[in-house]
């Protein structure tokens, strides 16, 4: 319809940056995706006294600094963890969007949560606030591909079949046949565990089983659940999505299968309608208080903001947050902070290189200082949040030189360096730039082969002239005793089991690096294996 004018109820906010109340105009020219929006001077005038820093809650949100490229779907795909999304308006020209949700205090959600977690979009930061307009009155002929995104996403919401004749393009929904999904992580520059993905995907329902592996090397998924609309659901809010910042992009499909069959739980493998499943040979079995967890729906909801690299686009996503170890603290968000605070260290025996050499297994150490006056206490500084989270799930309530040690977040930013010409008696080193970095590299396999602490090792560039019994005495020789041990990969790694894990640490600590001759540097990691 030509000539169409339409009241469009939009925020406002700081200055030119924020469109004011004013009217759409359709002509036979204009372009209907890039809609025309125009503010007389009265309205400028009438809305000044509005133009407030913190907008009172409302349940239309404007949202600022969108990408060119970006869709509807990934928009409404913000909105959707919190609750029904109501209405969408694009101003592309402006890279501005209004989203309105069923009630305000799912908006109220959204806001607060996003004012902890910078939302992305493509890999950008994009801003979110109340807009001063309490509904979004849009006519639907003007906006009619954004309409029919939303139609398809209340279909999948309402548990109704998707509207027949409606068109939406690329972000058409298909009838889901199948409750599961096939997931394939790209970029996978960081470890991502079966844990992340429950995390991720439960916002969307109750996930019962998932399967992980890896094929023509990319990590891979297979994830069920309960009801077919929930997968859809999921799909539509996360493919293309990424878990860390500019990284671990989910690439999801519908899978053929139509049921999983789990036989073991553990850490490639589980059913969370049935906690009672055997671990299965050579793999970590769940800790029995952690498969009760797992038996109730809500065991694990997601601690929001707890790790910086997840610059996630939704909190859907963001929920992986609390996901990067099963022992965290729960409600302590990281915040991304980097620094690590170790207490209950055997002080007669720790160095600032056996601290770096342990917690090095997983992320690479910056800084560690040992305190001066309380020298059973260290500080830590990883890389990122992520590594620094790793760590602290992984190592604390491990035992290191006989100590249980204990592995919190620490309140400092960053780990200073004694002042030049001070004499810390060797408490404080920095590594920054030392050649044992593991995660360097973009990339690297180690991210892949990150594990806990296990009894069993893995040892890797082994010299052609060293044998078994070589490294048998090499590794008793840390103290412990070796129990097992299998060469393979002809004889450049192998698999070697102490008696127990606080043994397999101290040995990592002493003999990674270790020199074995022809320039051969012994390298040592956790292994999820068993022989």
């Amino acid at each position: 319809m030509d000539g169409i004018v339409t009241e469009v109820a939009v925020g406002v906010k700081r200055g030119s940056d924020e469109l004011l109340s004013g009217s759409v105009l359709s002509s036979p020219n204009s372009n209907m995706s890039g809609m025309v929006v125009t503010a007389n001077g009265n309205d400028n005038k009438k809305f000044k006294g509005e133009d407030k820093m913190d907008g009172a809650p409302s349940r239309v949100l404007h949202i600022r600094k969108l990408p060119g490229e970006v869709t509807e779907t990934e928009v409404i795909a913000l909105g959707l963890p919190f609750g029904k999304v109501t209405n969408i308006l694009m101003l592309k020209g402006k890279n501005q969007a209004f989203l309105e949700l069923a009630t305000e205090e799912a908006a109220i959600t959204m806001v607060n949560y996003y004012s902890a977690v910078t939302p992305h979009l493509r890999n950008q930061p994009i801003y979110i606030q109340y807009s001063n307009h309490k509904e979004l009155k849009t006519d639907n002929t003007l906006n009619q591909r954004a309409q029919a995104v939303l139609q398809a996403v209340t279909a999948v919401q309402t548990a109704n079949t998707p509207l027949s004749g409606t068109t939406v393009s690329e972000s058409a929904v298909t009838p889901a046949q199948s409750p599961v999904l096939r997931i394939i992580i790209d970029n996978m520059y960081y470890p991502v565990t079966l844990d992340v993905l429950h995390q991720i995907f439960s916002k969307f329902g109750a996930v019962l089983k998932i399967i992980t592996f890896t094929k023509n090397n990319q990590f891979q998924a297979l994830l069920q659940y309960g009801d077919p609309v929930n997968a859809q659901q999921a799909k539509l809010a996360l493919d293309g999505q990424n878990i860390y910042n500019a990284c671990c992009t989910l690439r999801i499909d519908f899978s053929k299968l139509v049921n999983l069959n789990v036989k073991y739980n553990n850490d490639k493998s589980r059913d969370y309608t049935r906690p009672d499943l055997p671990s299965g040979d050579g793999q970590p079995a769940l800790d029995p208080a952690i498969a009760a967890a797992f038996a109730k729906e809500t065991s694990l909801l997601a601690v929001p903001g707890a790790l910086s690299p997840l610059a996630i686009p939704n909190a859907a996503a963001a929920a992986a947050a609390a996901a990067a170890g099963r022992v965290g603290m729960p409600g302590v968000s990281a915040g991304g902070n980097t620094v690590l605070l170790v207490s209950n260290l055997n002080e007669e025996m720790v160095t600032p290189q056996s601290l770096f050499t342990l917690f090095g297994v997983y992320g690479d150490v910056q800084r560690v200082k040992i305190l001066y006056n309380k020298k059973d206490s260290a500080l830590i500084q990883m890389a990122d949040g992520n590594q620094s989270q790793l760590a602290m799930n992984h190592l604390n309530g491990q035992k290191m030189y006989g100590k249980i040690i204990r592995v919190t977040l620490s309140k400092h930013q960053t780990v200073q360096l004694p002042r030049e010409g001070l004499d810390d008696q060797g408490l404080t080193k920095d590594f920054g730039n030392s050649p044992l970095h593991r995660f360097k590299k973009p990339g690297s396999k180690n991210f892949q082969n990150i594990f806990p602490p296990s009894a069993t090792l893995h040892l890797s560039n082994i010299p052609p002239s060293v044998a078994e019994e070589d490294l048998r005495t090499l590794f008793a020789n840390t103290g412990g005793t070796v129990k097992a041990f299998k060469f393979f990969q002809d004889h450049k790694m192998a698999l070697l089991q102490m008696a127990t894990v606080e043994e397999a640490i101290q040995a990592l600590i002493d003999l990674h690096n270790y020199n074995l001759g022809e320039n051969h540097h012994l390298r040592v990691s956790f292994s999820k294996s068993t022989i």
